[in-house]
C-alpha cells in the first residue's frame, strides 16, 4: 500500500461519496417536509445506501493503517473512517436496520404532538375547540416561553414527554448496532469515537470541555442563584425553593436549556433591557422572508457573496398548514455547491431573528469551502460550524439594529447590565446543558449507563450540572433524553458547548480586527470588511487544517479559551456577586 494508493483510493472514495450524499440529502429534505410513510422509506433507503457505502470506505481506509504516508493524506484517511455518526456493520440487514430505525426516530420527534384528553397514540377527533386541541411542539414552546401559570406549564413540560417512551426499545437497539460498527472500525466503542474527532486523544477532548466549563462555572453558579431567588419572589416557597434546585418547567423552555424567555421575571424593577427584539420585530412589519433578507444582508456587509436564487425558492421559512413537517431549524446544502436552504417554522420573534442569523452562518460556511475536497467540506470542527452563525448573532447589538432601521437610537451604558442578564440566561444558561447531553450518551455508549438506568443517569447529569429537577417524579418508564430532538436525530451535542465558547473567542478577535475599543458587549461587525476578510479567510480552510490552524488563523490562539466568555460578562459578574449576598447560592 503506497502514497500513491492512497491517494487514488481517496479520489476515487470522494467521488462516489459526493454522488451519493446529494442523493440522501435530498430524500432527508422531503422526509423533514413531508413526513409521511413513503418519504420515511425513501429517506431510510437512501440512508441505508449511504451508510454500506461509508462502512465500505471506512474499512478499506482501514487497510492503510500501516502505510508510510504524508500526513494530509493520513488525516484524509482518519476524517474518512470518522465520517459516520452511527457507524453500520458490514452485515447489510443491519446496515438496513439502522437506517430504518434512524428515519423511524426523526418522523416519532417530527410528528409528536400533546393532545391533552387523549391517550398516546389515539387520534384526534379533528374538533376545533379546545376539548380535541392537540398542540405542536411549536406551540407548546411558544406558551411555555409566555405562560406563567406552574400548573398548565407543568402540564406542557409532562405532556410533551408522552412522545418519546415509545422511542427508547428503538434508541437501544440503535446504540448496540453503532457500538458494533464502530468496533469494526477499531474504536472501543461510539464514545471514543465520537470524542476522536477533534484532533486530539478522545479522553483529551473530554478533559478539555471539563476545563472549559471549569472556567465559567462560577458564572453559571452566580445566575442560578440570581434566578432561583427571583422566581422564588415570583412563585412563592409552594411552587420554586428559596434553596436547592430549580423546577424545569419554569424557565421559558421546554428542556430548561435557554432561559432568555423568563427574564421579565428576573429582572429588578428599575432594570430596564435597551430594547425588546421581538416587539421591534413585530413594529417593523417584516415578513418571515424579509427577516431572512434581513440576516443576509449582514453577511454581505463583511463581504459574502449574496444568496442564490434557488435559496429563496427551495427553503422552508414557515410551517406549512397541510402537512406535518419537522420544525427545528437546521441549515441545508444539498449538493455541495450552490443548493443551499434553510428549513424553519419562523416565528416574528426575536428568538427566531437571532436563530436565522446563526442558520444563515452555516449556510455561508458551507458555500464558502464549496471548492475543497468532498471530505474537507465541514467546518474545522463541528463546533465551528454552530459556532459561526452565533458569532454573527453577537453582533446583533443596539448599534446594529440602528444601522437597519429596528432602533432610533443606541441607548446608553445605564441598560448594559439588562442587555447582559438577557444574553447570560440564553449563553450561560445553556452550558451546562450544552455539556451534559453527549456525556449522558458517552456513558450509554461506553456502557457505563446500561439501558436500565437511561433516565436515572439523564436526571442525575441534569441535577449535578444544571442545578434544576424534574417537576414530577420521573422513572424508567419515561425516557426524557428522546422528548429533545438532538438525541433521536442523531446529531452530537458536545459541538454547541464548543460554539458557545468559540463564538466569544472569535467574536474577540472579529472585534479587535474591526478596530473595536468598546466593551465586547457593544462591539458590531456589521459593514466592516477588515473583520469580514478574516473571518472569511478562515472560512474558506474548511476542514483542511486541523481545527487549532483554523482557530489560529482567526484570533491567534491555537486552543479553545474560555476567557473571552468571561470578559464579555464581566459587568453582569459584578452585579450578579452584588445581589447574591446574603443568599446561599448553590445546589
Amino acid at each position: 500500500m503506497t502514497e500513491a494508493d492512497a491517494e487514488q483510493f481517496l479520489e476515487d472514495a470522494q467521488a462516489r461519496m459526493a454522488k451519493m450524499s446529494e442523493e440522501v440529502s435530498h430524500a432527508s429534505w422531503l422526509a423533514s417536509t413531508y413526513i409521511n410513510v413513503d418519504s420515511q422509506f425513501t429517506e431510510a433507503l437512501a440512508v441505508e445506501r449511504f451508510t454500506s457505502l461509508a462502512v465500505e470506505l471506512a474499512q478499506e481506509a482501514a487497510k492503510f493503517d500501516d502505510a508510510d504516508l504524508t500526513p494530509e493524506t493520513r488525516r484524509m484517511l482518519t476524517m474518512l473512517k470518522q465520517g459516520l455518526v452511527f457507524p453500520a456493520p458490514k452485515d447489510p440487514k443491519l446496515t438496513a436496520e439502522l437506517a430504518q430505525i434512524g428515519s423511524k426516530l426523526q418522523g416519532m420527534y417530527g410528528a409528536g404532538k400533546y393532545c391533552p384528553d387523549q391517550e398516546p397514540g389515539e387520534e384526534s377527533s379533528g374538533a376545533d375547540d379546545d376539548k380535541g386541541k392537540c398542540y405542536t411542539l411549536t406551540e407548546m414552546g411558544q406558551m411555555m416561553a409566555k405562560n406563567r401559570d406552574p400548573k398548565l406549564l407543568k402540564e406542557l413540560w409532562v405532556g410533551w414527554r408522552k412522545v418519546s417512551p415509545p422511542m427508547k426499545p428503538l434508541y437501544e437497539r440503535q446504540v448496540e448496532i453503532g457500538n458494533a460498527g464502530a468496533q469494526e472500525l477499531g474504536y472501543d466503542n461510539l464514545s471514543v469515537m465520537w470524542r476522536s474527532k477533534y484532533d486530539m486523544g478522545a479522553d483529551d477532548f473530554a478533559a478539555d470541555m471539563d476545563k472549559q466549563w471549569n472556567k465559567v462555572k462560577p458564572l453559571y453558579e452566580a445566575l442560578h442563584c440570581h434566578v432561583r431567588a427571583k422566581l422564588n419572589d415570583h412563585y412563592g416557597d409552594d411552587v420554586v425553593p428559596a434553596s436547592g434546585k430549580i423546577p424545569a418547567h419554569l424557565l421559558g423552555n421546554m428542556w430548561a436549556q435557554e432561559w432568555g424567555n423568563i427574564y421579565d421575571v428576573v429582572k429588578d424593577d428599575d432594570m430596564q433591557a435597551p430594547y425588546d427584539l421581538t416587539q421591534l420585530v413585530v413594529d417593523s412589519g417584516m415578513s418571515e422572508k424579509e427577516m431572512v433578507k434581513a440576516g443576509e444582508k449582514f453577511f454581505t456587509s463583511l463581504g459574502f457573496k449574496p444568496l442564490p436564487k434557488t435559496f429563496w425558492e427551495r427553503s422552508q421559512f414557515t410551517q406549512p398548514q397541510d402537512r406535518d413537517v419537522v420544525c427545528h431549524a437546521s441549515a441545508w446544502n444539498l449538493d455541495g455547491k450552490d443548493d443551499i436552504r434553510i428549513k424553519m417554522c419562523i416565528n416574528k420573534t426575536g428568538e427566531d431573528l437571532v436563530t436565522i442569523h446563526h442558520e444563515l452562518g452555516h449556510n455561508f460556511y458551507q458555500r464558502i469551502y464549496n471548492d475543497q475536497p468532498f471530505l474537507y467540506k465541514e467546518g474545522a470542527n463541528d463546533g465551528f460550524h454552530e459556532a459561526v452563525g452565533d458569532t454573527i448573532a453577537l453582533s446583533i447589538t443596539p448599534k446594529y439594529l440602528k444601522q437597519i432601521g429596528l432602533l432610533d437610537e443606541v441607548p446608553g451604558t445605564d441598560k448594559d447590565i439588562g442587555f447582559l442578564m438577557q444574553q447570560a440566561l440564553d449563553k450561560i444558561a445553556f452550558l451546562p446543558f450544552g455539556l451534559l447531553v453527549d456525556k449522558w450518551r458517552w456513558q450509554v455508549f461506553n456502557g457505563e449507563v446500561e439501558p436500565g438506568d437511561y433516565n436515572k443517569a439523564w436526571w442525575k447529569l441534569r441535577e449535578e450540572y444544571q442545578g434544576i429537577e424534574a417537576p414530577v417524579e420521573r422513572s424508567e418508564a419515561n425516557f426524557d433524553p428522546g422528548a429533545k430532538y438532538h438525541i433521536p436525530g442523531n446529531t452530537p451535542y458536545a459541538r454547541y458547548f464548543l460554539a458557545r465558547i468559540q463564538q466569544f473567542q472569535f467574536h474577540r478577535a472579529l472585534c479587535e480586527a474591526a478596530g473595536e475599543t468598546g466593551p465586547l458587549h457593544r462591539c458590531s461587525i456589521f459593514n466592516n470588511k477588515a473583520a469580514g476578510k478574516k473571518l472569511r479567510n478562515m472560512l474558506a480552510m474548511g476542514a483542511s487544517k486541523p481545527w487549532p490552524d483554523a482557530m489560529e488563523a482567526l484570533t491567534g490562539q491555537r486552543e479553545l479559551d474560555a476567557t473571552a466568555i468571561v470578559d464579555y460578562f464581566q459587568p453582569l459578574m459584578e452585579y450578579l456577586q452584588e445581589q447574591n449576598k446574603g443568599r446561599q447560592c448553590g445546589w
